[in-house]
């Protein structure tokens, strides 16, 4: 036995060493063949940067001979040209000498001639390069400005200028580059001003948003550009998303994100288009349509949070089925934490590049399944008949845009200034007469900037107070105190929830003056009978702020007096105004005092709207509605006044019956007066005829009883 276990002892051993040595044998083998492998691929490297170092420096001494034979093929032509002009000048001064004197009328032809030949050997994209001095001296020497020749060298003007301000903008000089370029003609060359802003967006993709914000701001004024804009890159965009052209697809998508931001665009076509890049997701379309989101999401969560819950639903079912690659994967996870985040850190507009209030904006809806023409030949020169119409026409309308009438009519008036010095009394007269009279601007201008500097020192302010006092401040015409309480109003009625502060700044404003406490209790009127065209969210933000005016005791109680609550004269939105209202007040004062402060007797009028007793319809819907709101114990007084109405109706109607008797009583004794004769006489035969009747009657009883 132990011989044997001795021997398989050595036989394990034997093998475990076997082993050992084949695995120490596989090891060097294999050390060996990455030895190997490293040292055929250094050679390999080395070949490659042999062969590159030798490429370059060949293609070094091919660049260099190039630029040797350039620059002496340019000596020698420059060397040509000045021979060339050297002997032209000699030509012309021999011929001075003998040369007759020439008219100016044939010397400003050969002028204009000169400069039609330079114009017309202009190509389709400017032709060659004229230096703008030269170009300006050209303009001048032409005399026919309605010409051919001079409308094509103001293209080329008006071409240059429009492509040099929009390739300076930025986001600090935006308020500078604007008044520049509305001074251009932005009607002729709105095709030149689309194709630059196209081109240099494809250019640098970083300054989209500021190029989206200089196309919101050109809109507001010419919303044709605008939509011609948006029309080419919704082309380019399909045409790129046909042709699988990665880049210039995603400048595109891009562009078409800001221009959603600045609601220069729909948001139905932000959402078509994710539609159609996520219904066969690639790596590629997935990639795009996580980029538009990211840019656009956090308005999109604004406009349309239903659609772009749906999108982010594709994007997760995207991520369930696994079929993208992981990159793209990870950049669907990253966007599902940006929206976790509520798009932080991805504005929709920048502060800076917010230039335009919303109402001014006009948006235009484009779909992507539409026809859609570019209109490219807004792009090329065409000779117009009525070019110097259509410049001074653009010329008025720059200058009320850009507000020059002012200047203009500040220099006109020291003009005349200086000039009725001289005048006799009548002009003087007449010059008082025109001082007198009075200007009404019939477009608001006054009223919209009112409301702007209202609104701005309204959300700049960090408490009521502050607000309060800058408010103050600004001076109001009579008969403007109104448009601060409409303002306060709106911005309270825009805000996504509810804030105390507008509650405290209107409350302050009632108290400081009377006149604000009237033009409150008129928006409130106002208020209620507009009540059904409010939101929901507006709606509960006016209902608070009425509420918190009243539980203050800054506006009168009986502005109630114009709520009726019956079934016939509330709509679901009163009723929902009505509920918010008693329920703030209920949480402003208590349920006692607001009960105390209804059952005033005082103010009993002003409640007889709100707890109506005429019908017992009415009252029983009054009570059950301030019931289903929680209310019930202000209608205690309705309560017992309805268990008790039958018998007040039959009291009354008991004294309406006394006083119909009492009535009948009195026209009896009247007339009894009048016939006592007649009675009399009337006794006397009623007493004869019932001794009569006696008779007879015992007369038939004996004949009975015989």
């Amino acid at each position: 036995m132990g011989y044997s276990r001795e021997r398989s002892e050595r036989h394990r051993r034997r093998d475990e060493n076997a082993e050992d040595g084949y695995d120490r044998h596989r090891d060097r083998h294999r050390r060996r063949d990455l030895e190997d492998d490293d040292d055929r691929e250094a050679r390999r490297k080395s070949d490659r940067e042999r062969d590159r170092r030798r490429y370059n420096d060949e293609e070094d001494d091919h660049k260099y001979r190039d630029r040797r034979q350039r620059k002496k093929d340019e000596d020698s032509d420059t060397k040509y040209r000045r021979d060339k002009e050297k002997d032209r000048r000699q030509e012309e001064s021999r011929k001075e000498d003998v040369k007759p004197v020439e008219d100016p009328k044939d010397k400003n032809e050969r002028q204009q001639g000169n400069v039609n030949d330079n114009a017309l050997s202009l190509g389709r994209s400017g032709g060659v390069y004229i230096p703008p001095f030269k170009l300006a001296r050209m303009m001048k020497e032409v005399d026919d400005k309605s010409s051919v020749e001079y409308q094509r060298l103001t293209w080329d003007a008006l071409r240059k200028s429009i492509n040099g301000l929009v390739n300076k903008v930025n986001a600090t000089n935006i308020k500078n580059i604007i008044p520049e370029l509305f001074a251009e003609n932005l009607i002729r060359g709105r095709g030149l001003f689309c194709r630059s802003c196209m081109k240099s967006q494809m250019a640098s993709p970083g300054f989209t948003d500021v190029f989206a914000a200089l196309v919101a701001v050109v809109n507001t004024k010419f919303p044709e550009v605008g939509e011609l804009l948006l029309r080419r890159i919704v082309l380019q965009l399909k045409r790129a998303y046909k042709r699988n052209d990665k880049p210039q697809l995603l400048a595109a998508v891009k562009f078409i994100a800001h221009l959603v931001n600045q609601q220069v665009a729909h948001e139905i076509i932000a959402l078509e288009l994710l539609t159609i890049l996520l219904e066969n997701p690639t790596d590629d379309s997935v990639e795009v349509a996580v980029g538009f989101v990211t840019e656009c999401g956090s308005i999109l969560q604004d406009l349309s949070p239903k659609g772009l819950h749906g999108i982010f639903e594709r994007f997760r079912g995207i991520l369930h089925e696994g079929e993208i690659d992981k990159r793209v994967q990870f950049l669907i996870e990253g966007l599902f934490a940006i929206r976790k985040a509520k798009f932080q850190g991805y504005p929709a507009v920048r502060p800076e590049l917010d230039l335009v209030e919303i109402e001014d904006q006009l948006t235009h809806e484009i779909s992507l399944q539409d026809e859609i023409d570019p209109e490219i030949t807004l792009d090329i020169f065409k000779p117009d008949p009525q070019f110097l119409e259509s410049e001074k026409r653009y010329e008025e309308l720059k200058k009320t845009i850009l507000g020059e009438e002012s200047d203009d009519e500040e220099g006109s008036d020291a003009a005349s200034g200086d000039e009725d010095d001289d005048d006799d009394e009548d002009e003087d007269s007449e010059e008082e007469d025109e001082e007198q009279m009075k200007i009404k601007d019939e477009t608001e201008t006054n009223l919209v900037n009112l409301r702007r500097t209202i609104y701005l020192t309204i959300m700049s302010s960090v408490d009521f107070e502050e607000a309060g006092h800058k408010l103050l401040k600004i001076k109001l015409e009579p008969g403007q105190e109104m448009e601060l309480c409409i303002m306060l109003l709106e911005c309270c009625s825009q805000e996504r929830t509810y804030l105390r502060y507008y509650g405290l700044l209107g409350q302050r404003f009632c108290m400081i003056n009377k006149v604000h406490q009237e033009n409150f209790e008129k928006c409130f009127v106002q208020q209620y009978s507009m009540i059904h065209r409010l939101e929901t969210n507006k709606l509960r933000n006016v209902a608070k702020f009425f509420a918190h005016l009243l539980g203050t005791f800054a506006l009168p109680w009986h502005v109630l007096a114009y709520i009726r609550l019956t079934e016939e004269d509330t709509t679901s939105s009163s009723r929902i105004f009505i509920k918010i209202l008693f329920q703030e007040l209920s949480e402003h004062l208590g349920i006692r005092l607001l009960n105390e402060r209804l059952n005033d007797p005082t103010m009993q009028d002003s409640f007889e709207s709100i707890f109506p007793r005429d019908n017992p319809k009415n009252t029983r819907f009054s009570i059950n509605f301030f019931t289903s709101i929680g209310l019930g114990g202000i209608t205690e007084n309705l309560r017992e006044y309805l268990k008790n109405m039958p018998r007040l109706i039959m009291q009354q109607q008991k004294q309406v019956s006394e006083s119909e008797a009492e009535s009948e009583s009195e026209s009896d004794d009247e007339s009894g007066s009048s016939s006592s004769s007649d009675s009399d006489a009337s006794s006397s035969q009623s007493d004869s005829d019932t001794d009569e009747s006696d008779r007879d009657k015992r007369s038939r009883k004996r004949r009975r009883r015989d």
